[in-house]
């Protein structure tokens, strides 16, 4: 289709949706419609299966799950448009239909700003007149958690803290690469994996210039995951995002813009509430990190040794054409984890882990200006704020390893006094802020931290 045509689109709707239990192959069926016709998608997400059929509870339980993963899975395909209306498929509950407007505005406010589209941060869904039948509660919250497993340094602390606390993890990931499998391998747990095939369509239209940008795929592959372990008859869903998820990159036509909205707390909050309203699940989802800063995160990755040959927190190296390079050690990520971990370790151990020294690289300056507050604004991507980063470099300037390199000292210099008295009086260690960690799985954080 045309780009000129995408662009007069008035509606997208969401016209159908199928499972097949025999094969966990779920059909997600969109269109994007307006004068000159309608333009269709179909999304297909494949569930691992269990050993055994499923019951008729777990199968309805699943059910209101995908109904509410066939909405919000959405936003892949409406940001080729970004019509006006948005038309959703059956009348939802309160929680639900809250949850549903948040990620359509909240979560596409990084693509609305990068595209200036502010009427998408006022989108607000047409929702079908009448009644939700109410869920029937169906309690997982005593069976083994799917702990989400990325390959990064977050994941990896969730999942040794929940086996220790003896709570049996089942590691899981979305479309696993090479880096998430050797990650689960040196686990040494049997993983669960489900696949996401985007409409090959989509990737038509975007390199003919449709509209694209950033999406919630986090809310996308939380609902991927709480279907997958209500499917396998397993327990809650245990996210690693942290505090700083929910600090916003900046503020554009009174709207926060936060390229980690679908990771904060607000979130993890709309997501549960809808859980629980549409599919009776009473402790589907949380993040098990969410009290602790990054820096915080990374001096307990810190203390362990067992994943530093197949760890990495950097998007960018899913994408490098060599399989073993697990840092591309020129991107927002790769500067802020650097600079997060040095304090923690030997420098040699770092090095090993990144293979390379990005502290002692000139040409990082300008990045680690932004991630340090200096200039510019905090970059889109999975970064801390910038108060921990100027606190992890207050402690490198401590240390004989590294208070000696030309970049620290470049970036010292740099720092206005205002911020380092802010570093020296900081909580970064200090647990603290809204979360939903139910109790048994505050204790498990409690002994690591």
């Amino acid at each position: 289709m045309p780009n000129e045509q995408l662009r007069r689109m008035d509606a997208f709707t969401f016209p159908s949706y199928s499972i097949d239990l025999a094969t966990g192959e779920a059909l997600f069926d969109y269109a994007l419609t307006g004068p000159d016709g309608e333009q269709r998608f179909t999304e297909v997400i494949t569930l691992p299966l269990p050993a055994g059929p499923p019951s008729d509870e777990t199968v309805a339980t699943l059910g209101r799950v995908l109904e509410l993963l066939h909405v919000v899975a959405g936003v892949s395909y409406y940001k080729a448009a970004a019509p006006p209306r948005l038309v959703l498929p059956a009348p939802l509950g309160p929680a639900a239909a809250e949850l549903v407007t948040a990620v359509y505005t909240r979560g596409l406010a990084e693509y609305a700003y990068r595209n200036q589209l502010p009427h998408v941060l006022e989108l607000l869904p047409e929702i079908p007149p009448g009644s939700v039948s109410p869920a029937r509660e169906y309690d997982n919250s005593d069976l083994r958690p799917l702990s989400a497993v990325g390959g990064g340094k977050d994941s990896i602390v969730s999942l040794e803290a929940l086996r220790r606390a003896g709570l049996d993890p089942v590691p899981f990931s979305v479309n696993p690469n090479h880096v998430i499998v050797s990650v689960n391998a040196a686990s040494g747990l049997a993983p669960l994996a489900a696949r996401r095939r985007l409409d090959p369509v989509l990737f038509d239209l975007n390199a003919a210039g449709a509209r694209n940008g950033h999406i919630p795929v986090t809310a996308i592959n939380s609902l991927i995951a709480v279907a997958t372990a209500v499917l396998n008859g397993l327990g809650p869903v245990v996210m690693s995002n942290e505090r700083s998820a929910s600090d916003p990159n900046l503020v554009w036509n009174g709207h926060e813009i936060n390229h980690q909205w679908s990771k904060g707390v607000e979130a993890e909050g709309l997501l549960r509430a809808a859980l629980a309203e549409h599919a009776g699940l009473t402790e589907p989802y949380f993040s098990l990190l969410r009290s602790l800063s990054e820096l915080h995160i990374a001096r307990l990755f810190a203390a362990i040794d067992r994943y530093d040959d197949v760890v990495t927190s950097c998007n960018a190296a899913f994408k490098l054409r060599d399989a073993s390079e697990r840092w591309c050690r020129d991107c927002p990520k790769c500067r802020f984890v650097f600079l997060a971990m040095a304090p923690f370790m030997p420098r040699e151990r770092i090095i090993h882990i990144f293979g390379g020294d990005l502290l002692a690289d000139a040409a990082q300056i300008p990045g680690y200006r932004e991630l340090l507050g200096v200039d510019g604004h905090k970059p889109f991507e999975c970064v801390g704020e910038v108060e921990e980063s100027v606190v992890a470099l207050s402690l490198l300037a401590e240390q004989d390893q590294w208070r000696e390199a030309p970049t620290v000292r470049a970036l010292v210099d740099a720092i206005p006094e205002t911020a380092w008295s802010a570093a020296a009086n900081s909580d970064v260690f200090t647990p603290g802020g809204p979360n939903h960690i139910p109790a048994p799985y505050a204790k498990a954080l409690t002994a690591q931290t």
